[in-house]
């Protein structure tokens, strides 16, 4: 049963780097101001997948079901139409806004961090316009998005845990690590993420929106590229 488990572990951090995951946070670590904002948000859509995956899972498992195939058929494609919205919205950004980057603090005891300030329709640079609140809903937009992602993939999960583990408690703890293994993975990513992210931004802005840029159009045509394969084709 340890192998077992510790697959589950192994096999959800794996999980956390399937392309649709990838883009999705890569685009939601884009409106965060800091490495460790990302790191944070990346642990919180793993957080909101794990949720999902146990909820639905624990529930088919005890009840000795299946998840309906038309069911996760169309949780896939409303991922697809997600990952549109998520990518749209970050070129929508990269347009619309001015944006610089700079290093400030909150007052004279805070810590120094990069803010992300947007001079759209503005004239000239204003230093009162570095004053500002951190956006909190973005914590909240992460963790549905882990939800969907969750219920999205946690058809999958039942099929290969109803295959492998005969005991409704072994198969609810090897779904709990295999969920603690995804939000580990997807923090670990994150970090990754938020290097290029965080780097391109203190060097020059042009650098940070063409990876933006690249962020945008890479979660569209995924998105576009899900919705075809469950929706329209």
């Amino acid at each position: 049963m340890l192998s077992i488990l510790t697959l589950g572990f192994l096999i959800g951090m794996r999980h956390a780097l399937e392309a649709d995951h990838v883009a999705a946070v890569a685009s939601l670590a884009s409106g965060s101001k800091s490495i460790r904002e990302t790191i944070f948000h990346g642990a919180v859509w793993g957080l909101g997948h794990t949720l999902a995956l146990m909820a639905i899972g624990s529930l088919v498992i005890v009840m000795n079901s299946s998840v309906p195939e038309g069911l996760a058929h169309w949780l896939e494609f409303t991922v697809g139409v997600m990952l549109v919205v998520l990518g749209a919205d970050v070129i929508h950004r990269v347009v619309r806004d001015r944006v610089h980057f700079h290093f400030h603090r909150h007052s004279s005891q805070g810590r120094a961090h990069l803010h992300a300030h947007s001079h759209r329709g503005e004239g000239k640079h204003a230093k009162s316009a570095h004053e500002h609140t951190h956006n909190k809903s973005l914590t909240a937009r992460v963790l549905a998005v882990g939800l969907m992602h969750g219920m999205a993939g946690s058809a999958a999960l039942v099929v290969l845990v109803a295959g492998t583990i005969t005991t409704t408690m072994t198969a609810i703890l090897y779904m709990a690590l295999f969920g603690f293994g995804s939000i580990v993975g997807m923090a670990a990513l994150s970090a990754v993420i938020a290097v290029p992210l965080r780097y391109s931004a203190a060097s020059m802005t042009w650098a940070y929106n063409g990876v933006q840029a690249v962020v945008g159009i890479g979660t569209l045509s995924l998105g576009l590229y899900t919705m075809y394969s469950f929706g329209l084709a």
